[in-house]
């Protein structure tokens, strides 16, 4: 097994300066942040309730009152209210748990956000905010660290015996994400200290160990946050406890079916949990798409960390597996709305394709921990295709409305009414009873320059092109780039190192050459994906790169039968689409001639600037007669010019048809 790549850079070492990605996580500082906070709090009028801070109120005041009455080795008798709890009447609330069992987990990706967004820009009214919010998190924690609202409020005789179904330990992931994050922005460690307390008790009650017992989440993510947690204390017992969780994962006789709700034949819906099968033995993506993405993120992690070369090998099959036969070409994945799941290989139907836009955040988690261990610009490569594509197409330019899913083809009465498209909205929402998606968001967004670069002590890399000031080997560096728009990138050092030191900059996956420009004598090598310039940098040098942004059109694989005889088109990272505003209902009439002759416009509007593209086509005019079949006979066309803009924009000018793959 190969040695680790690099390692993550601290947030506070890198300013974004980009003019792209220093609008988006503005936007994310200035408009997402304070708007989630209103919608945590049920403030914002028509957008469907989130209940979570009322959860975390209330939950409060039961451990208060339990401490006040000395009742805390005496667990209240739980009652089960259901998966997702809706009250009777909306304007009679009772002081009870109301939301999904995992509601928990939208405060907490909140304040991760908001972490983020006060490690670059300090902000005092925002980090009171968050203080408050914590303040609520730990009057709810229980003596012995247990913390989950639905228990805490619904009764805690049941803890941990359905983790199948339930999110205590999902929620325990996002909890020491969150308070990680925000230690670093601000140096306080009450939350991380809550979550330390909740891990220690759950590591006191899962384990190898005699008498503990031997699950493992249903909904993964927990094993990432722990491996995080011992990188960031030292604390072996965390990273023992994730690689219990993961060793654990599909081992027969499933521990699921000692749970009290085990019924005869779940054990044949195991695959949607990932453990049909022990890790090691699983070659194929299935399941629910984000528990996966969150479980090979772990399971990168842990091989990472231990050197264990059966499990890198399992990680690199299931990558092979999904990006080579199931991922969208946005970077979306999981094709199927029942179940949120992974269809079968090269099953990738555009019209109901869910696509959850959770699922391509966890990809870029996923990417991101395989490049810590082995610099390969595919995953990179990935991580920028799902970034700028499916990510950013999950929210309004204004930042205040989301999409769930992110199908890659339209039709807005299909949505209304076809059973089958259900899944589909045609316009983004405000929110989400089950709410993952816009706080995974703000979270990914206001982190971008995590995933950007990774280093040691010899190499710098660059994955993503993110304009950034930053110190490298003790040296300011400013990176500059035209990114997504250009191919442009520019490196300046400011000071000089005092020993040879690598930058590697990754050669974009879609280009075809690039030029370098150096006014400097330097070693240079090409290496997995990477430009790798090697010298003693000196005050002033300077390096320029150029990666064409080509227009292009791209077919699929023969197997994808949904896109056989159809073309996309793509332009340096962005895939294209065409909607209804530009070209007219109707998109299927339409036919795109290859090759492309594609024209360039520059666009600024919806207060964004864009690059549209323009290239010539065919519209097929609609038959006279109103039988539904007929002989066949000459079609009547007329040529046209197709309008393309970028996917991530689509639905930002009103609500209309929209298609990625054009018949050509």
């Amino acid at each position: 097994m190969k040695q680790c790549a690099g390692k993550e850079i601290a947030l506070k070492r890198v300013k974004i300066s980009d003019s792209f990605w220093e609008e988006a996580t503005k936007l994310v500082r200035k408009e997402v942040i304070p708007y989630q906070w209103k919608l945590l709090n049920d403030q914002v009028e028509d957008a469907a309730p989130s209940f979570c801070m009322r959860n975390f109120r209330i939950a409060g005041k039961v451990t208060e009152e339990k401490q006040k009455a000395d009742l805390s080795n005496r667990q209240l008798e739980y009652t089960y209210r259901g998966f997702e709890v809706l009250p009777e009447n909306q304007e009679m609330l009772k002081d009870e748990f109301y939301g999904f069992v995992f509601q928990d987990s939208d405060l907490y990706k909140w304040i991760e956000a908001a972490a983020y967004s006060l490690t670059g820009y300090p902000d005092p009214e925002l980090e009171k905010t968050v203080d408050e919010a914590i303040d609520l998190v730990c009057r709810a924690q229980q003596e012995n660290g247990y913390l989950d609202t639905y228990y805490i409020i619904n009764g805690m005789s049941h803890i941990f015996t359905n983790l199948k179904d339930h999110h205590e330990l999902y929620c325990m992931g996002h909890l020491i994400e969150a308070a990680i994050a925000y230690q670093e922005a601000t140096g306080k460690d009450r939350l991380l200290q809550a979550a330390m307390r909740f891990a220690d008790y759950v590591d006191s009650v899962f384990g190898p160990q005699e008498g503990k017992r031997k699950g493992y989440p249903g909904h993964e993510i927990a094993e990432m946050a722990l491996l995080r947690l011992y990188e960031v204390t030292g604390e072996e017992k965390y990273r023992k406890l994730a690689q219990f969780f993961i060793d654990e994962r599909g081992k027969k006789p499933w521990y699921w079916m000692q749970e009290p709700g085990y019924k005869a034949g779940d054990e044949l819906r195991y695959a949607y949990n990932q453990s049909h099968l022990p890790v090691r033995e699983q070659e194929e993506a299935v399941g629910h798409a984000v528990r996966a993405m969150y479980l090979y993120a772990g399971m990168a992690d842990l091989a990472r960390l231990t050197g264990d070369e059966s499990l890198w090998n399992a990680c690199r099959k299931l990558w092979d597996n999904t990006v080579n036969q199931k991922m969208y070409i946005t970077g979306g994945i999981g094709a199927v709305s029942e179940g949120e799941a992974f269809s079968f290989a090269y099953d990738l139907p555009n019209d109901l394709a869910y696509a959850e836009t959770c699922a391509s955040v966890g990809l870029i988690f996923w990417a991101w921990r395989m490049l810590k261990q082995e610099a390969r610009s595919e995953y990179a490569d990935v991580m920028e295709l799902a970034l700028y594509n499916t990510v950013l197409a999950g929210m309004a330019l204004d930042g205040k409305s989301f999409f769930y899913t992110n199908p890659l083809e339209v039709v807005p009465e299909a949505c209304y009414r076809d059973v089958r498209k259900a899944h589909i909205k045609p316009v983004r929402q405000k929110w989400f009873g089950c709410a993952c998606c816009p706080p995974n968001l703000a979270r990914t967004i206001g982190s971008v320059g995590r995933y950007a670069f990774t280093e040691n002590e010899h190499v710098f890399w660059v994955h993503l092109y993110v304009g950034a000031e930053i110190t490298v080997n003790e040296s300011p560096v400013r990176l500059t780039t035209g990114f997504p728009w250009k191919g442009e990138v520019k490196l300046n050092i400011g000071k000089d190192m005092e020993k040879e030191y690598s930058f590697a900059f990754r050669i974009p996956g879609w280009c075809e050459g690039y030029e370098l420009t150096t006014g400097c004598k330097m070693q240079k090598e090409e290496k997995d994906g990477y430009l790798y310039l090697t010298r003693k940098w000196r005050e002033g040098d300077e390096v320029r790169l150029q990666f064409p942004m080509s227009v292009t059109g791209v077919i699929a694989n023969q197997m994808v039968r949904e896109d056989i005889g159809k073309a996309a088109v793509k332009r340096g990272p962005l895939v294209y689409c065409l909607e209804e505003k530009d070209n007219g209902k109707n998109l299927h009439l339409l036919k795109v001639k290859l090759p492309l002759d594609a024209k360039e416009e520059e666009v600024f509007e919806l207060d964004h600037f864009f690059i549209r593209i323009c290239v010539p086509g065919i519209r097929y005019g609609l038959r006279r007669t109103k039988a539904l079949y007929q002989a066949y006979e000459e079609e009547q066309t007329e040529d046209v010019i197709l309008n393309y803009v970028p996917y991530f924009i689509w639905n930002n000018r009103g609500e209309g048809e929209m298609q990625v793959w054009t018949r050509y």
